[in-house]
């Protein structure tokens, strides 16, 4: 067994690459790239602890050699055809965390600010927000945590945008939706407040303001005290877009339908 596939099988729990990735062997390039990008982030060193960024730092590096197999066309052919890979030109001294900066664009507050700007009432915000209903059965709790960039300032946005598809039967009637009770309502609201007051009070004991250090910062205290919680809204967007907070443009058009 190569060294390679041996470090995969000690950190991920398999030798095989695409199941390092979480991705299907017939994947695209693009795919694959979103794909390095989203498990990267997962135990990229910056954003764990001091305790925890000897092993990170080992994944991350693997997952760099891993990526640079199954993005070039030769070595990753090689490898479907024969389970082999190629050490010789993967060099075991490359930055790669340089390289992964070479790679994806830096999130910063900015970035995310732009993008939220162009999702936000656009064909592909409407897209998610039905995926999202049908997923969750019309429970708006789902919707809130699966739509990108939404607060519970955008839920009757969202409930006016589906009462209209409900009534033009372009998605089926649930009762989680229509049927939702007032203190179910009211409950999710004082949540979102107290999450809200939480952040800010986070930001204040850090001394943060709206910096690109200041979001890793909270970023990274907020993992420590919800460990596990990883599907945070920048994985999402990583997970989306490759790590271009800009992605591709939308179309903006009107939340009716």
């Amino acid at each position: 067994m190569s060294g390679l596939l041996e470090g995969c099988k000690t950190c991920f729990g398999t030798q095989n690459l695409y199941e390092v990735l979480q991705v299907q062997n017939k994947a695209t390039e693009n795919e694959v790239k979103k794909a390095y990008h989203k498990v990267s982030l997962k135990v990229h060193p910056d954003r764990v602890d001091e305790a925890e960024k000897q092993e990170a730092t080992r994944k991350f590096q693997i997952l760099g050699k891993v990526y640079c197999i199954l993005s070039d066309p030769e070595k990753r052919a090689v490898y479907d055809e024969t389970g082999e890979v190629d050490e010789e030109n993967t060099p075991e001294d490359k930055d790669w965390n340089q390289y992964w900066r070479l790679l994806f664009k830096k999130i910063t507050v900015e970035s995310i600010k732009n993008f939220e700007r162009e999702y936000k009432e656009s064909e592909e915000e409407l897209n998610d927000l039905k995926q999202a209903y049908l997923d969750g059965k019309g429970s708006m709790d789902y919707i809130l945590t699966n739509v990108l960039c939404c607060t519970i300032d955008d839920e009757p946005r969202f409930t006016k945008i589906l009462q209209g598809w409900i009534k033009e039967k372009e998605v089926p009637k649930f009762d989680s939706f229509t049927k939702e009770s007032k203190k179910k309502k009211e409950s999710r609201k004082r949540k979102a407040k107290a999450e809200e007051a939480e952040a800010e009070e986070m930001k204040k004991q850090l001394g943060l303001n709206d910096t690109a250090d200041s979001l890793q910062a909270l970023i990274l205290e907020r993992n420590k005290k919800r460990a596990g919680e990883m599907d945070s809204f920048l994985d999402s967007l990583a997970a989306k877009y490759g790590g271009g907070a800009g992605g591709k443009k939308s179309s903006k058009r009107s939340g009716k339908k």
